[in-house]
């Protein structure tokens, strides 16, 4: 491991180079660059997530801390570990304070492996516009987590307005097993499904994105039960045209499925690590069509898909923002005053 502080973007890279030249052949065989945009409070979180995926994934792991962006000196601190604490990875750990941290493909973009993917993943609330942050233009697959928001559910609709090809939300991969059984259930009938329910709480956005799933894909608006008895989804109910219901409700790690004429069956249905969901979303490297389907039938737009899947970087300056909004603000007190 090698620590520099209060360096720079050109020390990071050559000391990423002796670093590699030391590891050997842990340094080979990158199969992506994987960008963590996090803050200090959950970069154990993510470093912990991203080991488990590197082990499915070798991958050269950058992690972008943007801390004190109101710092009147810019600084960089960086971390470097190959083969280490991180997994079979080549990992940069860099700390940004100040004006840098507005500017941090700076620093990254010599860091990124040639002629592989790139995959940003915001461990955190993300951009309301990609394009805003060029380390989410710079990748090819770009994950967010709508449940990370205030407002997950208008945190999902924001990922509609703003998606391109190339998007996925964690939210989607939670959902991955519930949809395995769903769509195991019709295997062994030719019945048409008629009704659709789901009960989760009202602000759960994997029930927004079950519904939108079962949406695009049987043409039917499925109802959203609310409740607030569970902290997230708790059952889905289908109803057939031969009168045949199917239940599948979740207790615990293990769900309880239920068909007429039929024995209840216990299957597995565990909430799997944060580290196990991203893995499963860098086994994809292009775009998800079913993602966009079903994110598009939830928020009421069609053809997600046929947008261009490259962004346009649009710069925005935070701390302008904000002064432009408080000036505003000031301007409309003072002109309210008699």
């Amino acid at each position: 491991m090698i620590g520099l502080w209060d360096t720079t973007g050109n020390e990071v890279v050559k000391a990423l180079a002796a670093e590699r030249r030391s590891a050997g052949g842990v340094a080979s065989g990158m199969a992506l660059t994987l960008i963590v945009v996090v803050d200090e409070k959950r970069v154990r979180d993510a470093e912990a997530a991203a080991t488990i995926a590197a082990a499915a994934h070798p991958c050269r792991l950058l992690v972008v801390v943007r801390s004190d962006l109101e710092r009147d000196r810019s600084r960089l601190d960086a971390e470097i570990v190959v083969g280490g604490r991180l997994g079979p990875c080549e990992a940069v750990v860099m700390r940004m304070y100040g004006r840098l941290a507005l500017h941090a493909e700076s620093v990254v973009m010599p860091l990124l492996v040639p002629d592989v993917p790139v995959v940003t993943w915001w461990h955190g609330e993300p951009p309301m516009e990609i394009a805003t942050d060029f380390l989410g233009v710079v990748a090819d697959r770009r994950i967010t987590d709508s449940a990370q928001a205030a407002d997950p559910i208008e945190a999902l609709r924001q990922r509609a307005r703003d998606y391109a090809p190339g998007d996925t939300d964690l939210a989607w991969t939670r959902i991955t097993p519930w949809r395995a059984v769903v769509a195991g259930a019709f295997d062994t009938t030719e019945a048409q499904l008629t009704e659709a329910a789901v009960v989760a709480p009202p602000s759960d956005p994997t029930a927004a994105l079950m519904r939108g799933w079962l949406r695009s894909r049987l043409g039917i608006k499925p109802r959203w039960e609310r409740t607030r008895e569970f902290p997230r989804m708790r059952e889905v109910q289908l109803r057939c045209a031969n009168s045949d219901e199917l239940t599948l409700t979740r207790d615990d790690n293990v769900a309880i499925f239920r068909r007429t004429g039929q024995e209840d069956r216990i299957l597995p249905l565990v909430r799997r690590p944060l580290g196990d969901e991203l893995a499963e979303e860098l086994r994809r490297l292009g775009p998800d069509q079913v993602y966009a389907e079903a994110l598009g039938a939830f928020a009421g737009l069609t053809t997600l898909d046929r947008r261009p899947a490259q962004r346009v970087h649009v710069w925005k300056d935070p701390a302008t923002a904000e002064r432009a909004e408080a000036g505003v603000t000031a301007h409309t007190s003072t002109s309210a005053q008699p």
